[in-house]
């Protein structure tokens, strides 16, 4: 199960090509895929050297560096990050996720068992049950973990001491996390989107990798529909490879590459069927909005969870969806985007031309995004 707790994929589909969650038959290729040095990761560049710099102190002083926190929206590059770290410091990585961290005495199992000096990375760490995390404080902060034995009156708190090691926490919820926790790390880094040139440059090293011969402007054809994000700019060159092999040549070109792309139903602009879905509804059966979560997922088919989780977070960074108090609202964007003309009067026209005399009017707070 996925972090969002959707099955396969965050929208229960295995096949979702836009998805920037991992599919379990990805695991393999994406280890192939995954840099093994810092020099080798591209993008992220204030991250890359700030986390350098952690780094090469840390191996100056000859201790384990601060425990680091790595937020950002997922197929970024965070559990990369993390088996770079280890590999930089020389040290093992033991691998573990906050859902899987049930009970304190699972993460106190774990703690026990680390040497000096290693990594314990926990992926999506704003999961974990509230009393593994804190027996962590105790561990980040003094290396000590107190085991309880037995129960009720006679329960008795055994310490324990842990080899000094460092935690790489991975969150998609950075506001998820509790304060306590967040403040015990030394090290705390966002990871953004990367511009096309970082996708280009990451296709690139990936077909290499892969052994797809791939042109410039295919190359630029799949990171314009990449979402911002490697792991779908992976996963796209994977199946326009595929694609090329069986009605081409086994060449990308941006022809190829276009036609691939139309195969497997991602637009220009990187929208799946799922996000056209939920636009067309907007626009279609709405009127542009506003409309509520429920509303537009029976309207659509799917769970609002589904909505929420998988379309909303990219339809809303590409201008294209606002959420406001009263409902998600098309954006005149939106309307360009499926060739139509939002009627006059609707909030699409209001915003694109026509300001109401108050603007605070429209929609009862305007584009405002909604907590």
């Amino acid at each position: 199960m996925t972090a969002n707790g959707f099955g396969p994929g965050p929208s229960g589909s295995p096949d979702d090509v836009v998805s920037a969650y991992a599919a379990p038959d990805e695991r393999d290729v994406e280890t192939s895929l995954r840099p093994r040095q810092l020099d080798e990761f591209i993008g992220q560049h204030r991250v890359r050297e700030q986390l350098e710099v952690l780094l090469r102190s840390a191996q100056r002083r000859n201790r384990p560096p601060d425990h680091i926190l790595l937020s950002g929206p997922p197929g970024l590059g965070k559990t990369s990050l993390a088996m770079i770290v280890a590999a930089e410091l020389g040290s093992a990585i033991r691998v573990t996720s906050g859902p899987a961290i049930e009970r304190s005495g699972d993460l106190a199992a774990v703690l026990t068992t680390l040497a000096h000096g290693d990594v314990l990375f926990i992926d999506e760490i704003h999961r974990i049950a509230r009393p593994a995390e804190e027996l962590l404080y105790s561990a980040m902060e003094d290396f000590r973990v107190d085991v309880v034995v037995g129960k009720g009156p006679g329960a008795t708190a055994i310490p324990l001491d842990v080899e000094p090691f460092t935690l790489v926490g991975a969150t998609t919820r950075s506001g998820l996390l509790t304060g306590p926790l967040r403040d015990r790390f030394g090290f705390v880094a966002h990871l953004d989107f990367y511009g096309a040139a970082d996708l280009e440059r990451v296709l690139d090293r990936s077909a290499n990798i892969l052994s797809v011969r791939i042109d410039t402007a295919g190359r630029a054809e799949i990171a314009s529909r990449s979402r911002g994000t490697p792991r779908i700019a992976n996963r796209l060159l994977r199946r326009v490879r595929d694609y090329a092999e069986v009605r081409a040549d086994g060449i990308v070109t941006e022809d190829i590459a276009r036609a691939a792309l139309a195969v497997y139903e991602v637009d220009r602009v990187g929208l799946d069927r799922l996000d056209r879905a939920v636009l067309d509804a907007l626009v279609s059966s709405f009127g542009g909005g506003p409309v509520g979560l429920s509303t537009l997922a029976v309207a659509v088919g799917e769970e609002p969870g589904t909505v929420e989780e998988v379309a909303e977070p990219f339809l809303v960074r590409a201008g294209l969806l606002a959420r406001t108090p009263r409902g998600r609202i098309a954006t005149p964007a939106a309307w360009a985007h499926l060739g139509k003309t939002p009627p006059p009067g609707s909030p699409a026209a209001l915003a694109a031309g026509t300001a109401p005399a108050d603007p605070d009017d429209l929609f009862g707070g305007g584009f405002r995004a909604a907590p």
